[in-house]
Formats: C-alpha cells, structure tokens, sequence
C-alpha cells in the first residue's frame, strides 16, 4: 500500500477537494484513498492562532501543499518553518499577481525547488508523486490518542521509519515504557504490517490513554534517548529580531513534541522529559513573540 503524507498551508480550504475530513482537532486530517494508494492531508487548523500546530503538522508531512491568497506574516512564518525543516518536495498555489512577490520571498529557500500549480492540475499530479520511505527501526510519531469502547488504548500517527507488524513490542517515549501492538489499519482497514511513511492506527497494549500525549513516540526499546537537558548547536533565524536570553522561556519543537525549554548556556533545559536522536534538528518557538514567532534551529548534539 501506498502512503503519501501533505502538509496543507494557507487557505487550506482546499484540503475537502483533496481528501474526505477525518480527524478533527487543532489538527485535521483529510484522507483519500484510490486503488493501492492512501493520500493523508494535514491542515494546522488551529494556526495562525497558536504555532505549536504548524510545526507539528509539517513534522507529519512528506510533502507541502502552500495555497496563497494573500502575503502576510503567517505566509511568512509557513515559509520560515518550512526552509528551516528544509522541506523541498511542495507545490505552490497562487493568485497571477501574486506569482511574482511569492517567487522573490521564496528564491533564496529550500521553497525555490516548489512547483507552481493550479489546483485543476494538482489534482492530477497527486497521483504521480513518489512514496518517500525512511528504512531503519520503527518510528511512529503520535498526534491523536482514544479510549475506544471493546477494543482499548487506540493512537494515530505517522510511521515516520521503518516496519511494524501485529504484536510487535515498542518502547513508549519519553515514558520508556514497553507497549504491545495489538492490531494495525490503514484508512480503516486492518491490516497485518505497514511500512513507512503510512499513516497508521494502532490498538495497543500495557498503556492507557491518560499516559499518552501528542508527541509522543513508539520505537524499538534502546533506540531513542531521553533527557531533560539537551546539548546542542543553535542557529538563530534571520527574521528573528529579539535577543535570545537564558532568562526568556521558549518552546521546542522536535518531532511532534512540542516542550517548553530555557536555555542554559549551550544547552537547552525543559521542564519535562524530551524523547531525541543525536543529530536530529528542531525549531525553537517563542509562542508569545509579536512579530516572528520561530526563534532558530537547534540540532541536538547529545
């Protein structure tokens, strides 16, 4: 089977043209399915009013899908977001007069390899784009979590690398607690395994919903770390105007976690417990910043 995971951003109107509405939170899901292929598509629906989404529905995505009806500051912060990850596999949808100003602002970005579309043809080409696999050991991105009457403990999220199979056992990070997988579906059909990038649905075992949050992540035990102090090397954005102080408080977002950090000389330092990667790259937020919301990158160093 194959899975394709898109960010919308924007006008994400568009996304009931793409998909059927599924999920419904900060985030919303439409999905679509035709023949052997299963399309995920992702809108911040709680963004611009809070960040936090923004980051998250990007981290779930393969691809990007930018519907621009008017330049503001969100456009700009998408952008940012978007350069800093540095997603380069997208589509651009705008308005002829617009074409100009959006080519400029994006020109010296990971964006400049975007295609502009109109959505008659965005349509079509859906089904020509290419499945992007991650091997490796299991890694699954959670962002929504149930208590389903008969079955139990349900998650949704994103196989962001690897295999998994029925009765699998993975580590629950940052708990560190070992979990069963009971049962797997994909766009509501079950299944006996998925491969990555598929957006899953998984009955587990041994947890309770109470004790999983988004962000989260399901992994084979041993092969994430945990900490509450993270070493790293931090590049400050260019549009980012405030200073950058040890007695400010920021948001970190890594993955699908979203965890509130300070920092502390070339660490940063978070009140809860944060699942990581050596190497793996993040963004830090400043929720409450009038201007630009996204501070910098951090790549995390140990």
């Amino acid at each position: 089977m194959r899975s394709i995971n898109i960010v919308i951003l924007g006008d994400y109107s568009i996304a009931s043209e793409l998909g059927k509405k599924g999920t419904t939170s900060d985030l919303t899901i439409y999905d679509r399915k035709i023949d052997n292929s299963i399309y995920s598509f992702i809108a911040p629906t709680s963004f611009p009013e809070k960040i936090q989404p923004l980051m998250q529905a990007i981290n779930m995505a393969e691809y990007a899908i930018l519907n621009i009806n008017k330049l503001d500051r969100y456009i700009g912060e998408s952008i940012i977001a978007l350069d800093l990850l540095r997603f380069r596999r997208g589509f651009i949808i705008t308005e002829d007069e617009l074409t100009g100003k959006v080519k400029h602002l994006i020109s010296n970005t990971s964006l400049a390899s975007f295609e502009f579309i109109t959505l008659d043809v965005l349509k079509r080409r859906i089904d020509e784009l290419e499945v992007i696999k991650q091997e490796g050991e299991p890694l699954i991105y959670i962002d929504h979590v149930f208590d389903v009457k008969g079955v139990g403990t349900v998650v949704l999220g994103i196989l962001r690398r690897g295999n998994i199979k029925v009765y699998d056992e993975l580590e629950l990070m940052p708990a560190s607690k070992m979990v069963t997988i009971k049962s797997i579906q994909l766009h509501g059909k079950d299944v006996d395994e998925a491969s990555s990038p598929a957006r899953v649905g998984l009955a587990l075992k041994g947890i309770k919903v109470d004790e999983i949050s988004r962000g989260d992540m399901l992994a084979k035990q041993g092969s994430l770390s945990k900490s509450d102090s993270l070493g790293i090397k931090f590049v400050k954005s260019n549009f980012f105007n405030e200073e950058v102080s040890e007695k400010s408080s920021y948001m970190l977002s890594l993955g699908l976690q979203v965890k509130s950090v300070k920092f502390k000389g070339d660490s940063l330092k978070a009140e809860k417990s944060i699942a990581y990667s050596k190497g793996e790259e993040g963004i830090l937020l400043k929720p409450d910043s009038k201007v630009n919301r996204i501070v910098g990158k951090i790549i995390v160093l140990e």
